[in-house]
């Protein structure tokens, strides 16, 4: 395959290229963090190749460590510097390889990819790494990072918020230890409204909210928003299919519901389980056949203009992408589109799940080559998946918060450099009617994009908020609705409007905030509470895995222990800014680690003899030799 043409550097790609000259050049030595909010699909992945290349050439960093969210990524990424038309292009020699939690992660490159995961697994071999070398670290998809005085407990919340909170403590490190930062995001804003690690935050314009600062001391920040993607020709527009429906179930106490529409001006109490049942039944079905239909025909006029026969496999054709709302109905709608397929066909359409052994390949096969044509998955690759061909996505996902689904929108978004002009290209999104993906439409539209707002808590139960967490995983999964059926009943087709300039909206254009976000002593209780329900869960956490030695009162020790950590003031006295960074110790550091700070109190005697003294039972010493303790 030829390489495509050089390419000059869009607006945001200029203006980082600018940015690190002056670094480079000590024009400006005060900046040390670059934010890059970038539209999905707008071409972030050159961003770090040109930091990486105008640093390390001038000596203002050894190395450069790139952050992506997931495995399927790194490949990518590694593609981004080895892409011969930019190394020729930007003049660099810049190699970085794709590295796993082993020593010495670059092999005598200046740089490497690493996950958010293996971060998390092995934190210090990363940090040692990071105090060895002047290191560029670049976070892609930033948002995806919770900042840890935003986590609090939620007795109902997913695991994957946890993992989150796991990925900001073992990414907090490095970001205060590299020599410079570049963020990256095609949005400022988490699906839960908390604030993102490590960027700075102001009081918003509204009521108990957060923005991103975008004039903040010591950060460059680079906007591109979709209207000047757009006006570039950088993305594609986007056409929306909506396809309206009716579904029935029985609903929790197994009394037929519906059946009910899809489309209403407004969500109610039955848009949800109407969607539940709609992405399971036969209105899937009749989604999947719109999307599938339009996709056919694309490609069959594309082959028409270039004159080829039918099963020649050519670049370019346009290939569909079906985004599943979980593992059952990704194989169930592989084998509906594979039934529409002729038998010498049925090939090209593949799956890409998690549970799936060769879901990477197939992967990086629907990026990089003519075949597969048709791509069904869950949530494997509806970020960071760079593959242009891309022309119509049936978005059969119960998912509708804005982050989440504009990352999804954008995999239609790339121009294709195999399809022809670009006034000939556009992305076609088919999805549910609902109210909700059309809040979705209208908050891309009409918003900026930066804001936090703070998810209200539950209230605090007579069980501890970790025990209910525990308790919640165990429930039964079919204590919902039972679907029923379900069936489509029209399609009407819109397109996406540019949307706001988010990341170039300057904050001193705006009337002043005349109302704090929070009020200090509701602050502080907060973080007391918060406190409390950390020590509980690290106490608990030690006698299951029989880290510590069983009896009564662990948690009070703890507290004790955190008391003579954080100067024997009690969190009753402590400021804010105390409060603040005993929660932030605690998120980096086990209490069991310092029970040796009772030592020649009489009140724990017993416990500082037992922890020196005890050994974990046989079989249970957690990976440390007997008698080394934990």
């Amino acid at each position: 395959m030829s390489s495509p043409p050089v390419r000059s550097l869009r607006t945001h790609q200029a203006q980082i290229a600018a940015i690190v000259q002056a670094i480079a050049a000590g024009d400006a030595v005060g900046v040390t963090d670059i934010l890059a909010a970038v539209t999905p699909g707008g071409g972030k992945s050159l961003l770090p190749v040109i930091a990486a290349a105008r640093l390390i050439g001038a000596g203002i960093v050894d190395r450069i460590c790139w952050v992506v969210p997931r495995d399927s990524l790194r490949l990518q990424a590694e593609e981004a510097f080895a892409d011969p038309t930019w190394r020729k292009a930007l003049g660099h020699d810049v190699d970085v390889r794709a590295a796993d939690n082993t020593p010495d992660p670059c092999r005598g490159m200046q740089g490497y990819i690493t996950t958010y995961q293996s971060i998390a697994a092995a934190p210090e071999l990363h940090l040692a790494e990071f105090r060895r070398h002047r290191t560029l670290l670049v976070v892609d998809e930033v948002h995806h990072l919770p900042a840890l005085f935003d986590v609090a407990p939620d007795p109902l919340a997913e695991p994957a918020a946890e993992i989150a909170a796991g990925w900001s403590r073992a990414l907090l490190p490095l970001l205060e230890t590299a020599r410079l930062r570049l963020l990256l995001s095609g949005t400022l804003q988490r699906a839960d409204g908390r604030s993102i690690l490590w960027l700075p935050y102001r009081t918003g314009r509204r009521a108990k909210t957060r923005e991103v600062d975008l004039t903040a001391e010591g950060w460059a920040v680079v906007g591109y928003s979709r209207s000047q993607a757009l006006a570039e020709r950088a993305v594609l527009p986007v056409v929306f299919g909506a396809v309206d429906g009716e579904a029935s179930w029985l609903d929790e106490d197994r009394a037929p519901a519906g059946p009910h529409r899809l489309f209403s001006h407004w969500p109610t109490e039955t848009t949800r389980p109407a969607l539940f049942t709609a992405l399971r039944t036969g209105f899937a079905e009749s989604l999947l056949r719109e999307a599938f239909t339009a996709i056919r025909t694309l490609r069959a006029e594309r082959r028409a203009q270039r004159d080829a026969a039918p099963g020649v496999e050519l670049r370019g054709l346009g290939k569909m992408l079906v985004v599943a709302p979980d593992q059952q109905s990704a194989r169930h709608y592989a084998d509906i589109v594979r039934g529409w397929m002729p038998a010498s066909q049925k090939a090209t359409v593949q799956l890409a799940t998690s549970d799936e052994r060769d879901a990477h390949q197939v992967l990086a096969r629907y990026r990089l080559m003519a075949e597969p044509s048709v791509l069904v998955t869950v949530a494997m690759a509806y970020e960071g998946l760079d593959a242009p061909e891309v022309a119509v996505v049936a978005a059969l996902t119960h998912i509708r918060s804005r982050a989440w689904l504009e990352q999804m929108v954008a995999r239609a978004t790339r121009v294709d450099p195999h399809a022809g002009p670009y006034a000939t290209q556009r992305a076609l999104v088919f999805h549910p009617d609902d109210p909700l993906f059309a809040r979705f439409r209208h908050s891309i539209e009409t918003e900026q994009g930066t804001v936090a707002k703070k998810v209200k808590q539950r209230s605090q139960s007579t069980l501890p908020l970790w025990l209910l967490d525990q308790i919640a995983a165990r429930e039964p999964e079919d204590r919902g609705i039972v679907p029923l059926e379900s069936n489509a009943l029209g399609i009407r087709y819109g397109m996406l409007r540019p949307g706001p300039d988010y990341a170039m909206h300057r904050p001193e254009q705006e009337a002043a905030q005349s109302e704090m976000l929070q009020p200090p002593s509701v602050a502080e209780r907060r973080l007391r509470q918060r406190i409390g329900e950390m020590v509980a869960q690290q106490a608990v956490e030690d006698e299951g895995a029989v880290r510590a030695p069983r009896g009564e009162g662990l948690y009070h020790r703890y507290n004790a222990v955190l008391k003579r950590r954080t100067g024997d003031k009690p969190r009753s006295q402590m400021t804010l800014q105390e409060l603040e960074a005993a929660v932030s110790w605690l998120e980096r550091n086990r209490l069991a680690d310092h029970v040796n700070l009772l030592e020649g109190d009489p009140r724990y005697s017993w416990t500082v003899r037992q922890r020196r003294e005890w050994t974990p039972p046989i079989g249970r010493t957690d990976g440390k030799p007997r008698g080394a303790g934990s």
